[in-house]
């Protein structure tokens, strides 16, 4: 298999957005000042984020660290396909229906 880097996420992205979902597992939360799990996670229709941050890559949701400290994992499980997106901020699931 190969390699999954953030080349592969953002061509993933591009080639599937309009069929794009994201389900967010657990985020940065400053009152505890740590991640924190969210409970009952589920995948949602990707919404565009209009923030000018490029480290969401236009998701609402998603944050990318970058310079190395994202880790990625594939993923396909209950009819979804994408890939497992996960560092110091959270992990998130960017998916497409099977």
């Amino acid at each position: 298999m190969k390699k999954i880097t953030l080349t592969t996420i953002k061509k993933f992205i591009r080639d599937n957005r309009p069929n794009l979902y994201i389900k967010v597992k657990s985020s940065f939360d400053g009152m505890s000042d740590m991640v924190e799990s969210i409970d009952g996670a589920q995948f949602k229709s990707v919404v565009e984020d209009t923030r000018t941050s490029n480290h969401t890559l236009g998701i609402q949701g998603a944050w990318f660290v970058f310079d190395s400290r994202d880790h990625f994992d594939a993923y396909d499980k209950n009819g979804f396909q994408g890939y497992e997106v996960y560092n110091c901020c959270g992990s998130f699931v960017l998916a497409i229906r099977k």
